[in-house]
């Protein structure tokens, strides 16, 4: 590339249009559609005009390299793509060298993170000294929702070491400090403890002692035990409530922190000492009171402790040179602030920002202008809306909301909140811009919009609602003096240079400037300030307020497009020229389109741009020749001499490629033709080892098969042998079997007959007897020895069961055998009654909780026993139903509040894809109505499904635990599909399922398929999910795999 060839990125491949000045059409919608399309590409700055908006892509992105600074470096401002860099970082790398300039850069670039971590939402204009305008010190004792404290805090407790926490005698808790905000007390993507060791490295770079560490740091911590300090009320016989703290432990571990002594600083929270002329009076302060004391005493503990940390750095980075050469400020303010709740803190934040914006289209104007004028061209007034008026209701010195609210404040008697209310509504109820219900403007009294105690204020950003209560209260700012004495007795040598007013030999007994007076004084200097300068904008946007990367929210980024005046501003650069650009590097860029100026046009640039644009016929009214540049009206004749350059060069690129194409293939034809030769030569040695490679090979196959034919002949034979060796065998043990069992006849022939001798000789003595002794009995004897024998049976029965009596289980099946066979009736209904009276016993020690669990057993028994190979199993499994604990692990609690009904069943379960068959991991809660899909990091809610919704599930015969859950067609949860999920307590999940169907009465009960192949609904498409038995590749475990569009096969391990 030549010394004057520019490349303009703006214009070459550029995403969406690079400034809002080109845009066409303008209107609202384009402006945020064209910067959509540039944040979607990770394209987050772009230009209007000299400004840049830059949208916050909540991510690390690779475009603050050291090569990009030296990509930059030396560069006109429309010869690369819209860029800003790290100030402080791009300073200290474009600047000049030596010893002591590199002591400067150094502590430069080191004060950036100590003022970043101890003021989160400050204005700082930071020259080559620091100055500090607008400090947010509110923010100490009270955050809006959704925001953190300042970040100091975070960064001490979470990377300070445990010896360092224990000497400031803090704790790593966060909840523990009433003073930080939990919601936001983690923010993704920033590592507070990387961060306090980035402070503290930079604080010994930028040159501050171990000792002035340790005291800021002690400091800090104080301001954290502050808000610990919480009060309650105790009457006095006088009928007066006073104030008392309510746990002395944070106030007396603050006291040793600061060298206080406790009863000094407990009575400045308890009384407050009024001096008027040569009297003192001594009044009690109530609750509120002491809290509002508490609170005063945090903000300026913190205001002031920055405040000299601004000018400790100032002393550290001092040049020694007593020159003054070019000045670069940086001024980081926050924005415009339209919230639910706006108080006293929006109320001045948002008139800085009219302010800015004042001075902002001032100073565009102007820089128009000047450039008009440098180059010759004709300036024409611009109509655009100025926001003076605004201002001037603000800050006016004599009917001015500021001012009014200042002689509130000091204006004797009885001052509050509604007080002034009445007074802005007598004196601005005439002002355009002014808006209260209360005032005399009959056009508010019924507007339900604006309560009573509020007034609206309309701003160049919008109309906002302003809350009047605590305005008088947060103007005034009071720090009583008993406490500014009490620090000043502090034995800490920080503590007595922020409180020189303590100081008991200069007592000021003239009343302290005002909260608001203060901030008009900061923002006039501000203002002068920037009226010196040459400024340059960045208009920062937050494109979603989840701080997540690649989330657009477009009606989030239209509203800060509006407050930020972006639109006007266009309409402003619009109004003239809408593009302009230096002769040379415009005649380079387009200089092919005309024949005169290609490839080398010799003459001045701008007389070869005069002939490319009459060449190209373009209007005369449409562009205008400076000085030094051409102008350009419209964006339509910027797009049409593009689109005219990228028809040439498409032509141009058409001519080179045919020249090369033609070399490229006489090249490759007389490599070819060279490589013919060579070829040949090679495939005829390649054919020759091919033909011998095959009468080898056929050789060694026909000496296989012969080898073959020899082992199987000798097989055969082996075999033969073997079964006549086996046959032999098996004949002799048939022949020892018969022997055998001959004998074994013949003994039992000979054992009964000796046991015949015995019985006849038995009966035969038994004869004798009877007939030896009937005479001696009457003729009813025999009943009677009948019913004793009987008797006797009976009771040796009952006594012998009663020794033999089985265990108290009612799975113990065992029973004594009967002892005669009269006794079989009897001994069966005995053990009828003896079960059911053990069952009874063992029932009566249930729980309800146990009841429910073996009637779940029983219902799982009743679905799958005998039906699917999972179930035995999950028999000895008892079911807890809640397995990821959700009521207790607060991973999970927005989770479970998130559910109405109380939670059956929570448990981990695989999601199946039909894409790949692989599954995702989710939370499965089931409830009485319902069952929920959550992801299992993060517990967002995935799917919720009315059980009313679920038709049926299906599973397999196998030892799986894969599960479809189909749901009714036309339901509403039926447009994503069915779910096809796996999960280890398959059996539990589907019991408790079916369960709860049969128990509702205004649902049908839930069918179970049991079947080795069935279809599953996946949106449009169904899928046939069919198990197989098979050994997976993975091991032991069931594998899900996809086999076509229209089929899941499942490989099961077989039993």
């Amino acid at each position: 590339m030549s010394k004057m060839e520019v490349k303009t990125s703006l214009l070459d491949n550029m995403i969406g249009v690079g400034d809002m000045v080109l845009i066409e059409p303008l209107s609202e919608d384009t402006f945020i559609e064209n910067l959509k399309k540039r944040f979607d590409h990770n394209e987050i700055y772009t230009y209007i005009g000299s400004v840049v908006i830059s949208m916050n892509p909540y991510k690390s992105l690779p475009i603050y390299t050291a090569e990009k600074v030296e990509e930059y470096r030396n560069r006109n401002f429309y010869e690369l793509s819209p860029h800003i860099k790290f100030v402080m970082s791009y300073v200290a790398a474009v600047c000049g060298k030596g010893q002591e300039v590199n002591k400067v850069k150094e502590q430069l670039l080191q004060s950036n993170p100590v003022l970043e971590g101890e003021s989160s939402t400050s204005s700082v204009f930071v020259p080559i000294t620091l100055s500090i305008y607008l400090l947010e010190k509110s923010r100490v004792v009270k955050q809006p929702r959704g925001e953190r404290n300042f970040h100091i805090f975070y960064q001490l407790l979470s990377g300070a070491s445990d010896d360092t926490l224990k000497k400031l005698k803090l704790d790593r808790d966060f909840s523990k400090y009433n003073y930080l905000s939990l919601d936001s007390a983690t923010v993704n993507g920033l590592d507070d403890a990387a961060s306090f060791r980035t402070v503290r490295n930079a604080m010994q770079i930028v040159g501050f002692m171990e000792d002035e560490v340790q005291s800021i740091l002690e400091l800090v911590a104080a301001v954290l035990k502050l808000g610990n300090i919480e009060f309650k009320p105790e009457s006095r016989c006088n009928g007066f409530d006073e104030s008392r703290i309510k746990d002395k432990n944070d106030l007396k571990e603050m006291c040793e922190l600061l060298g206080i002594e406790q009863s000094v600083l407990e009575r400045a929270f308890s009384f407050r000492t009024v001096e008027a002329k040569m009297e003192k009076v001594s009044t009690s302060l109530n609750v509120a009171q002491a809290y509002y004391a508490r609170d005063a005493l945090a903000k300026n503990l913190y205001s002031r402790l920055f405040s000299w940390l601004v000018n400790r750095i100032n002393e550290s980075i001092k040049a020694q040179t007593k020159t003054h050469k070019k000045v670069m400020g940086v001024l980081d303010i926050y924005g415009f602030e339209i919230f639910e709740d706006n108080s006293f803190e929006q109320f001045i934040i948002n008139y800085c920002n009219e302010k800015l914006q004042q001075i902002f289209i001032e100073l565009t104007l102007r820089e128009e202008q000047e450039e008009y004028i440098r180059e010759g061209i004709e300036w024409t007034n611009i109509e655009y809306f100025n926001n003076a008026i605004i201002c001037d209701l603000i800050e006016n010195n004599k009917n001015g909301i500021l001012a009014m609210l200042d002689e509130e404040c000091l204006r004797p008697g009885t001052v509050t909140d509604e007080t002034f209310l009445d007074k802005l509504n007598t004196v601005c109820a005439e002002h355009q811009h002014f808006e209260s219900r209360q005032s005399k403007n009959s056009k508010f009294l019924t507007d339900h919009s604006l309560p009573h105690n509020c007034f609206r204020i309309q701003h160049y950003a919008g109309k906002v609602l302003y809350r009047v209560e605590g305005f008088v209260d947060k103007n005034n700012d009071l720090l009583y003096r008993d406490l500014s004495q009490a620090m000043y007795k502090a034995n800490h040598s920080l503590i007595k240079i922020l409180f020189p007013e303590g100081n008991p030999a200069k007592v000021n007994l003239k009343r302290p400037p005002t909260a608001g007076f203060q901030f008009r004084a900061s923002v006039g200097t501000l203002m002068k300030n920037l009226l010196t300068k040459n400024p340059n904008y960045i208009r920062c946007i937050k494109p979603n307020d989840k701080k997540a990367a690649h989330i657009f929210t477009d009606s989030l980024v239209c509203h800060q497009a509006r407050y930020l005046g972006l639109m006007e501003n266009v309409r402003v650069r619009r109004a003239g020229y809408a593009f302009r650009q230096p002769y040379e590097p415009c005649l380079e860029r387009y200089k092919m389109l005309c024949k005169q100026t290609w490839p080398h046009w010799k003459g001045p640039a701008r007389e070869g741009v005069e002939v490319l644009l009459k060449n190209l016929q373009v209007r005369a009214e449409d562009f205008a020749y400076g000085r030094s540049k051409i102008f350009i009206r419209n964006p339509r004749t910027l797009f049409f001499l593009e689109e005219k350059r990228r028809q040439c060069l498409e032509d141009l690129a058409t001519l080179i490629q045919k020249i090369y194409r033609g070399w490229k293939c006489r090249t490759h034809f007389l490599l070819l033709k060279k490589s013919q030769v060579v070829v040949a030569a090679w495939y005829r040695r390649f054919a020759q080892q091919k033909k011998y490679q095959n009468i080898r090979s056929s050789a060694l196959v026909l000496q296989s098969f012969i080898r073959g034919w020899k082992a199987r002949k000798l097989l055969r034979e082996l075999k033969h042998k073997k079964r006549c060796e086996e046959a032999v065998t098996t004949i002799s043990a048939y022949w020892h079997g018969t022997q055998a069992r001959r004998e074994l006849k013949r003994l039992k022939e000979e054992a009964r007959r000796k046991h015949a001798v015995a019985v006849i000789w038995a009966y035969w003595l038994g004869l004798k007897v009877r007939r030896e002794y009937r005479k001696f009995f009457r003729a009813n004897a025999g009943k009677k020895i009948y019913d004793f024998t009987i008797q006797r049976i009976m009771q040796k029965y009952f006594m012998g069961l009663k020794k033999t009596m089985p265990s108290m289980s009612p799975v113990d099946k065992s029973w004594p055998a009967r002892p005669y066979g009269f006794l079989d009736g009897m001994h069966q209904e005995l053990r009828r009654i003896f079960h059911l009276w053990r069952c009874k016993k063992y029932r009566s020690q249930f729980t309800e909780e146990k009841k429910a669990t073996y009637e779940e057993k029983l219902a799982a028994s009743e679905l799958f026993k005998d039906k699917k190979a999972l179930y035995p199993s999950s028999v000895g499994q008892p079911f807890k139903g809640d397995y990821v604990e959700i009521t207790k692990n607060p991973k999970y609690q927005k989770l479970n509040s998130l559910v109405e009904d109380k939670v059956l069943l929570a448990d981990v379960v695989s999601k199946i894809n039909r894409a790949n068959g692989k599954g995702a991991p989710r939370i499965f809660l089931l409830t009485k109505k319902s069952f929920v899909l959550a992801d299992q990091k993060t517990g967002q809610v995935k799917a919720s499904v009315p059980l009313l919704d679920l038709s049926s599930v299906s599973v397999s015969t196998q030892s799986d635990g894969f599960f479809a859950l189909k749901l009714k067609e036309g339901s509403t949860s039926a447009a994503k599909g069915d779910f096809l999920l796996s999960s280890d307590r398959l059996i539990e999940i589907i019991t408790k399922l079916h369960r709860i169907g049969a128990a509702s009465a205004d649902r049908n009960q839930i069918n179970i398929d049991i079947s080795d192949e069935f279809l599953v609904q996946f949106k449009q498409d169904k899928v046939c999910v069919k198990f197989i038995q098979g050994t997976p590749k993975n091991g032991n475990g069931v594998a899900c795999k996809r086999k076509n569009n229209r089929l899941l096969e499942v490989s099961v391990p077989s039993p």
